[in-house]
């Protein structure tokens, strides 16, 4: 008898260049059993760090997917969202979920908003108070603490205060307690940097917000941000739920995918807006 194969509707842009959103979601969850069926917000020649692309946008094409894999009787196992570009864009979210989204299905939301204590310029305050809504329907969040902050109207200089790990922490657990709560889901966030006053010793990790427990791992870290790094992360989280891991077993195996990627980037000087190297070791999610 043939075995099921999980689907997973994945809502967001494609880039060319940049090795993120879609060009990173579809190979992790391909390579582990997984198929990954994409709904394209908008095609870009190459992601917008780079000096110049070209953006088609397709938020008014996005109905046609929801009318028409409902006409061919579809179902998900997982539906995970990313970057969302405006408001119009996230209702039509809200429609998909609300004819695709059930008891059973995984829902995963990246809620991309900002960094570094800000909001990206084009984020408008009404799209924020949506975001608000559509992480309370997610099973999984992976907020960044600029987006975990946001989300719990809590204050990113204060946390930023503490300048001793242990302080530092404590603080973020309390506001990613705060989410989870609010939510009901379990929180993951993403790219934590502990306060060190040793360059040598920078690490960058990620703290897991359950019901009952917290649980933070962290890796070194080489100063540099590249692009994709956290779709490949809520990829690997996806896959790896589906195929009835842990979360905690979850963050380490894309922890580790992410560090030896990263790591042999950095060995080829690759510039960092082009992604990671993450293709030869896609054999470590199998």
């Amino acid at each position: 008898m043939e075995s099921y194969m999980k689907k997973v509707a994945v809502i967001q842009d494609m880039s060319s260049f940049g090795k993120c959103s879609l060009t990173a979601a579809i190979p992790v969850l391909s390579v582990m059993g997984i198929q990954a069926c994409p709904l394209p917000t908008a095609v870009l020649t190459a992601q917008t760090a780079y000096p110049s692309f070209y953006v088609k946008d397709l938020t008014d094409e996005m109905n046609h997917f929801t009318t028409e894999w409902s006409k061919m009787g579809e179902s998900f196992d997982g539906i995970q969202t990313g970057f969302v570009t405006g408001k119009e864009q996230i209702e039509h979210i809200f429609k998909f979920l609300d004819v695709f989204q059930t008891n059973e299905t995984l829902l995963l939301v990246d809620p991309v908003m900002g960094d570094d204590g800000e909001l990206y310029k084009m984020y408008t305050q009404a799209l924020l108070e949506r975001m608000k809504e559509l992480v309370k329907r997610a099973n999984i969040l992976t907020p960044n603490i600029t987006e975990c902050c946001l989300l719990t109207n809590s204050n990113y200089e204060k946390l930023h205060s503490y300048h001793d790990a242990k302080s530092f922490i404590q603080a973020l657990e309390a506001i990613g307690q705060k989410l989870q709560q609010e939510t009901n889901a379990q929180v993951i966030i993403t790219g934590v940097h502990i306060p060190t006053n040793e360059p040598s010793e920078q690490t960058i990790g990620n703290l897991l917000i359950d019901h009952d427990e917290t649980f933070f791992s962290k890796q070194p870290y080489n100063g540099q941000s590249y692009s994709g790094t956290g779709d490949l992360f809520s990829a690997i989280v996806m896959g790896s739920v589906l195929r009835g891991q842990s979360l905690k077993a979850a963050i380490q195996l894309a922890e580790s995918f992410i560090s030896s990627s990263i790591h042999d980037t950095a060995l080829h000087n690759t510039d960092p807006k082009a992604g990671v190297n993450f293709e030869k070791f896609l054999n470590m999610l199998l």
